[in-house]
């Protein structure tokens, strides 16, 4: 069968954001996600690497015929945290004990302490004795006093509550891929082989982007601070076919291998809260005056503008203040999607523009921005509804399954839908260097 309506819509829309045509034939799926329930997830996930998978098939001038896509393959990926194996093990990330759901005097809040500084200024307003001391807050006062000591916290809002909010009013003020032109700059010709990706992202959404990327064959280099590295358990999922270095942006050597970097890279990749860039001249406005040649992402999880627009968060954030952990629960408690859907189709959705705007650049020139949010891909999502497929079990893995070679020893993944599979897992320090490849 050819794309769901809510599939096709999306890849309608993020082809118009970066001003493509795409032409290479009507899609075709196979098969079922599993992942159908209160909002259509299933056309979510496939919508938005059908668009990744169209963008690179129209920059590499190739592959005659429609797109062939499996939509159990699709499912399987947006769950690829949950099977990775290292040397045969389990060895995928997880949500640590206080990242979860706590009821609090009017209702739920929920929380995430995976990273050790989260963890501890949840704990520095609520103590060790998490659930008693949330019984005495009120959901949102809760959120505010996490966030304010540095947390990351969100009070479980119904789909009304929120979009009265005035972080929903600036969400929905921007498109799902909000595209600009930073820079006048001749025509480039880039080959999706090779292409140089700085990744400059963390946790989930980025590092998918970058990841597919990767599996088109890009030169993905992602960076990490010696101070605060990150999970290695994540890493062995979504670094697959990635080499990554660490460097200190606040020591004057390490930044000044950052920027000679970023002058030969065609792509930066940036995942971080809004503002942590920018006390290193990193943020899209200072790369554009100084490589006017570079096609720019930029991921977070509320957007870059609004009263959270400095705001971190997680995909389960989003999730519990937008309504869709309501939506998805019941009287005991909230509920979640059955995967995490917003992280794994931003970082599609990011791929797909930037292979979009890298194609752009070869008639039109210039440098260019992409900006996508968790919080615009939730909003996109509560606006679809369900979708025609009802629920089910979540597929199989075993059929997408791939081993990786790595230098700490063998790691399985799955493999990327409708990409060839990576050469490699992840390459961690001290093995690599801050380099490119050969062209």
């Amino acid at each position: 069968m050819t794309l769901p309506p809510g599939a096709a819509r999306l890849v309608d829309e993020v082809r118009t954001a970066v001003g493509a045509t795409w032409d290479v034939g009507a899609p075709v799926l196979r098969g079922r996600t599993g992942l159908g329930g209160a909002l259509d997830v299933p056309g979510l996930a496939v919508g938005a690497v059908a668009a990744q998978l169209l963008a690179a098939r129209a920059l590499e001038d190739a592959a005659p015929g429609p797109l062939s896509l499996d939509a159990a393959h699709v499912a399987a990926s947006f769950a690829g945290e949950r099977h990775v194996r290292f040397h045969g093990k389990p060895a995928g990330g997880g949500f640590a004990p206080l990242s979860r759901f706590w009821r609090t005097a009017d209702g739920w809040v929920r929380l995430h302490g995976n990273y050790p500084r989260h963890r501890a200024a949840a704990t520095a307003v609520l103590g060790e004795d998490v659930a008693s001391a949330a019984l005495g807050w009120r959901a949102e006062e809760l959120e505010t006093a996490v966030v304010a000591a540095g947390g990351a916290a969100a009070a479980v809002r119904g789909a009304a509550a929120w979009a009265a909010h005035p972080q929903a009013a600036a969400v929905r003020e921007r498109p799902l891929v909000a595209v600009a032109r930073t820079a006048a700059h001749p025509g480039r010709r880039v080959g999706l082989r090779g292409l140089r990706v700085l990744d400059l992202t963390r946790v989930i959404a980025g590092p998918v982007a970058t990841r597919a990327l990767a599996a088109h064959g890009a030169d993905v280099l992602r960076i990490d601070a010696p101070q605060a590295p990150d999970d290695p358990a994540l890493l062995r999922d979504t670094g697959a076919g990635k080499r990554h270095v660490l460097l200190d942006l606040a020591d004057r050597h390490d930044r000044a291998q950052v920027e000679e970097l970023v002058a030969a890279a065609d792509v930066v990749v940036q995942g971080y809260r809004p503002g942590a860039l920018d006390a290193h001249g990193l943020d899209p406005g200072s790369l554009a005056e100084r490589y006017p040649h570079l096609v720019v992402a930029r991921l977070s999880a509320w957007g870059t503008r609004g009263p959270w627009g400095s705001r971190r968060g997680f995909d389960s954030l989003v999730q519990a203040a937008t309504g869709i952990a309501a939506l998805y629960g019941g009287d005991e408690a909230p509920g979640v999607l059955p995967v995490q859907a917003l992280d794994h189709a931003t970082g599609h959705l990011a791929a797909a523009a930037v292979l979009g705007l890298i194609g752009r650049q070869r008639d039109e020139g210039g440098g260019w921005c992409a900006e996508l949010s968790l919080a615009a891909t939730a909003h996109w999502l509560l606006g679809t509804g369900p979708g025609r497929e009802p629920p089910g079990n979540p597929p199989d893995p075993g059929p997408w399954l791939v081993e990786l070679p790595s230098p700490a020893g063998p790691v399985t993944v799955v493999g990327p839908p409708g990409a060839p599979p990576w050469a490699t897992g992840a390459l961690l320090p001290p093995g690599t260097r801050p380099r490119w490849l050969p062209r």
